[in-house]
């Protein structure tokens, strides 16, 4: 049977543009309105918010999420190289701008372990380039003064213009700088992804690349903590490598390892993995996770604070956190300059990130995310704080969870995370400053546990798929002894050869017939098919495009047991010959064989087919290799009187195909060369023979 297409409606794409540019260009009271409220989307939330409903809820969360901010901001400020006070304002200005402008009600925006490495690494190079001494540690007394001047009594100074002026920066003026400029950057690159609709970049990082560089990066913290762990002082590695060459420096300087430190660190760790324990065990049964981290960072303050211990053990400690705001200050942009490249993996990482989280919570409580608007509201998260002193940000997936888990119904609840560290801000600071690094190192190690645990995942992983596994190792091993950006560009390029490979060799099959049914299957697959008499059927698992043509004609011939290029030029070859010894009279043939014996060395094989069936059912497009290579079978096995069937097409081949004159001028061949089915080319092919 022949199906009849629909006429298609030609569709005047000029006429719609024009259309949809003058609608975009017309400017109404109406649409400037929705403008501003998609911008906003709390303008459209906030109205019809149930109170009575929602509220407690989101102030039990909000609290929740507050409390353990404070411990993570001050300890994810050594990930960060920079102060306290930043990690602090970071978390403050990501949780009010997200209330604004995101469209996720349950993700939690702020500091993120991930991106304060990526944003350590760059402002850590950078001070080396500009003669700092990464391990110059200041008093505590006065390593705080440059949080407020643009001095450091004990570091170099570095001369940099900020808006035609030069302007004379310590270690800490221009490490902040650093950031803010870096921050600046990626948030403009956000915005403007945003801005053309390039969200779909995201759809590029697979859930195993994502998975690698978190657990690869992972390793990198967990290495980067161990000094503060231990009480040792050794240069802060920078470059590729950095993991192995921490590791060198820490076994060659363990001997001066500081047992005050180590004891606290033991005792903290202790403390934590059991309480995380206890807390994973019994969640169900607990309202709200328990404030661990706080509860570790108050008593260790305060044994601090009493023992003595930095004055007594040379214990290292977090130095003053000074109260208030520092007043704002425009990002540099010769600083920009120099960070740009690196702005941009920062980018797609907290994007991807924070999409995927945001995706992943609208899913579970069924409502729905824009992504391009989060890709704003992400964007200037990192735009608008960079003024403010702050560094990047992404939603954090641990944060999130306790969020969704503690009654959050809307973004209200990062209001109220954001007053909490509002309230240290202003108050509460200074009361860290006895509290050890190494407590903080305790924090954020034991913070990867679900980011290490991945390991244990492998043999399920490698079980479910091998291939997917094996970019989970590569990008893992890549970003862990390589560098965090270069595991990122090899996680991506590694997944898309992968890709790539599995179309250029796909799964290519010979089928064979459901015994009593009019379907078809592969034949080493499947038991009990019977072959049809005189008819091979060719499946191809892929789309035939110019990058596996040579596949397809290979495992076509190799199946079939036939190249009709081979086949033909044989026969030419044998009947010149023949033809040769016919004009000298001689009865006997070339290879000295008879008249009648050469006439069937003419037939150098049996073929035991006439007709060839291509399944394309599997073939989603082809381009204008794949035709040629389709028409170019069709003719080399006409010689040898074969025929070449297709069946199973979808209408975009058939399109295709009728572009590429596979059909002839009027399709007049077309009944006969494609079908809708396997079996009716079967029945064709029968009847044809």
């Amino acid at each position: 049977f022949f199906m009849e297409r629909k006429t298609q409606v030609k569709i005047n794409r000029k006429k719609i543009m024009l259309a949809k540019l003058r609608k975009s260009c017309s400017c109404t009271p109406r649409k400037m309105k929705n403008i501003i409220m998609d911008f906003f989307p709390v303008l459209r939330w906030l109205p019809k918010y149930r109170c009575k409903e929602y509220i407690w809820g989101d102030i039990m969360s909000g609290l929740v999420i507050g409390i353990i901010l404070v411990p993570q901001a001050i300890a994810y400020s050594l990930l960060a190289g920079l102060k306290p006070i930043y990690s602090l304002y970071t978390s403050f200005f990501a949780n009010i701008i997200y209330f604004l402008m995101g469209t996720s009600r349950h993700v939690s925006v702020g500091i993120f372990s991930l991106i304060s490495l990526m944003v350590g690494q760059v402002v850590d190079r950078e001070l080396l380039l500009a003669g700092f001494d990464l391990n110059d540690d200041a008093p505590p007394g006065l390593g705080d003064v440059s949080l407020w001047n643009n001095s450091k009594p004990n570091t170099t100074a570095f001369n940099f213009t900020i808006g035609g002026t030069s302007v004379e920066c310590g270690k800490e003026c221009y490490a902040i700088g650093i950031a803010t400029a870096l921050t600046f950057v990626a948030g403009v690159y956000q915005v403007l992804m945003g801005i053309f609709h390039l969200g779909f970049v995201s759809m590029y990082l697979s859930e195993s690349m994502l998975d690698g560089f978190a657990t690869g990066a992972s390793l990198t913290i967990l290495t980067a903590q161990v000094k503060y762990l231990i009480g040792i002082k050794i240069p802060r590695s920078q470059g590729h490598g950095m993991l192995i060459i921490t590791w060198i420096n820490i076994f060659q300087n363990i001997t001066q390892a500081n047992l005050c430190d180590v004891i606290t660190s033991a005792i903290c760790i202790v403390v934590l993995v059991t309480a995380k324990e206890l807390g994973d065990r019994y969640k169900h049964k607990l309202k709200f996770p328990l404030p661990t981290e706080l509860v570790v960072i108050v008593v260790a303050t305060l044994v601090s604070h009493y023992g003595n211990l930095n004055e007594l053990y040379a214990s290292s400690v977090s130095g003053a956190i000074p109260t208030g705001f520092i007043p704002p200050k425009v990002p540099c942009f010769d600083l920009m300059l120099r960070v740009a490249v690196d702005a941009l993996p920062l980018a797609i990482i907290s994007f991807a990130f924070t999409v995927s989280l945001s995706e992943m919570c609208a899913k579970k409580y069924a409502y729905t995310i824009r992504a391009n608007q989060e890709m704003f509201a992400v964007g200037f998260c990192n735009i608008i704080p960079s003024f403010f002193h702050s560094f990047a940000t992404s939603a954090a997936l641990a944060k999130t969870l306790v969020k969704t888990s503690t009654g959050c119904q809307t973004q209200v609840s990062g209001v109220i995370s954001a007053m909490v560290v509002l309230m240290v801000l202003l108050f509460l600071a200074p009361l860290f400053y006895s509290l050890q690094k190494c407590v903080l190192a305790c924090i954020i190690i034991v913070s990867l546990r679900g980011a290490l645990r991945k390991f244990r995942d492998v043999p399920a992983r490698y079980h479910v798929n091998k291939v997917d596994t094996l970019v989970w190792i590569i990008t893992m091993s890549a970003s862990a002894l390589i560098s965090t950006e270069i595991g990122l560009l090899v996680g991506i390029i590694f997944s898309m050869l992968c890709i790539i490979v599995r179309t250029q060799q796909p799964r290519t099959a010979l089928l064979g017939q459901i015994q009593n049914t009019n379907f078809y299957e592969d034949d080493l697959e499947y038991k009990n098919l019977s072959s049809v008499p005189k008819v091979k059927i060719f499946r191809f698992e892929a789309p035939l495009y110019y990058a596996n043509r040579n596949y397809f004609l290979k495992s076509l011939y190799r199946l079939t047991d036939l190249d009709p290029n081979l086949e033909a030029a044989r026969r030419k070859k044998y009947e010149k010959k023949e033809q040769q010894q016919l004009k000298k009279g001689d009865q006997t043939s070339a290879n000295g064989l008879g008249m009648e014996e050469t006439i069937v060395q003419l037939v150098p094989k049996q073929i035991d087919f006439q007709a060839i069936i291509v399944d394309c059912s599997s073939i989603s497009f082809l381009d204008t290799t794949g035709v040629n290579t389709l028409k170019e079978i069709r003719k080399d096995y006409k010689e040898l009187n074969i025929s070449v069937l297709l069946a199973c097409c979808n209408p975009s081949v058939i399109d295709s195909l009728k572009r590429g004159g596979y059909f002839g001028k009027d399709f007049g061949n077309m009944q006969e060369l494609l079908f809708y089915s396997i079996h009716n080319a079967v029945q064709f092919a029968r009847d044809l023979n």
